[in-house]
């Protein structure tokens, strides 16, 4: 378990003190994929460096299993952040070493015999998907390959956190997609908590279980990522959640009721899930805003309907849409969407 007590973090300029972090308080359990997501500056890289102390907090205290990482000496804190790994969106992997040789380096730091490394370095390789790779250098490599070459390398002292920082920024959305999975593997096979900082929602929505939205330094809201997907209350979550949202808010008709509805990881089928309900319900509803994609056979993202008539249409309406796994569903006042 990883526990963030009252965080705070300064840096100090030329001529002012800025204020990174302020009073973070979070619980990241074991085994969880966490996301920490924000708009450029709100904090969270210097978080996630807070974490395994490479930034030392100003304030406050970073708990990993029990143990106050600030109270840690130089050594102790160099065993302890060889079970906190941590990946780069610009892969940092060493140029003149092959990929073999890059995933042995923190075995080499850590003194482990070179048989012990190499079988441990193949092994990786072959968990990451690369097992005809280790002779290779990384500019013969994708950088989707490369990425996977770091995520061995991290593996290699068999850390018990994984810190993602901004890891998949730097592909397009198919690797970003093949490296989102592997990560999800590695979390269920080797059991692994995966910490992942973020500015694109996608990303968590893809493969985060809880989520923490940062703003201006500060917790604007945490919890489950559906929770926080389905009904986001902070003006920070609405924001990143519906981000078009802020642009033009949609208008429902006279008679009309709103309801937002989120698929996360919903299975697609051979006929639309409104259109269905049209015919099975009767309910004709009036799609005012729809932002979804389709990742494999699972939707993913969200929509607004006008649903007409009174509270039992609503309550039917609601009803049949849950009934498909993975949809969430919450009524929504109009003035919401327009930021009142």
């Amino acid at each position: 378990m990883i526990e963030l007590r009252n965080l705070s973090k300064s840096f100090k300029t030329a001529d002012r003190t800025v204020d990174a972090l302020k009073d973070i308080n979070l619980t990241i359990n074991d085994g969880d994929i966490y996301g920490i997501i924000g708009m450029s500056g709100a904090g969270k890289s210097t978080l996630v460096r807070c974490i395994n102390m490479l930034e030392v907090p100003t304030e406050g205290q970073v708990l990993i299993d029990g143990v106050d990482m600030g109270a840690l000496n130089t050594k102790q804190l160099r065993e302890m952040r060889r079970g906190v790994t941590m990946i780069f969106q610009g892969f940092n992997l060493l140029m003149q070493r092959n990929c073999l040789d890059n995933i042995m380096f923190p075995l080499e730091l850590a003194h482990a015999d070179k048989e012990t490394a190499k079988k441990r370095a193949l092994e990786l390789l072959d968990i990451v998907g690369l097992p005809d790779k280790a002779k290779a250098y990384p500019a013969q490599l994708s950088g989707g390959q490369q990425q996977r070459i770091a995520i061995a390398r991290a593996l290699a002292t068999e850390p018990k956190v994984l810190l993602c920082d901004e890891a998949t920024s730097a592909l397009d959305p198919k690797t970003t997609h093949q490296i989102l999975e592997l990560i999800r593997d590695i979390n269920r096979r080797l059991g692994i908590t995966v910490i992942v900082i973020t500015h694109q929602m996608s990303v968590v929505e893809e493969i985060c279980n809880r989520v923490a939205i940062l703003d201006g330094g500060t917790v604007a809201e945490e919890g489950d990522v559906a929770e926080v997907f389905s009904a986001p209350r902070s003006d920070a979550a609405k924001r990143l959640v519906y981000p078009d949202l802020a642009e033009s808010a949609p208008t429902s008709r006279a008679g009309e009721r709103t309801l937002r509805v989120v698929f996360n990881g919903t299975k697609t089928t051979a006929s639309p899930l409104i259109t269905q309900m049209a015919i099975d319900e009767k309910i004709a509803a009036n799609i005012l805003y729809a932002s979804t994609r389709t990742i494999g056979e699972s939707v993913y993202g969200n929509m607004l309907l006008g649903i007409p008539g009174d509270d039992e249409t609503v309550a039917r309406a609601v009803k049949y849409l849950t009934q498909r796994p993975n949809v969430l569903v919450t009524e929504t006042r109009q003035n919401d969407e327009k930021g009142e």
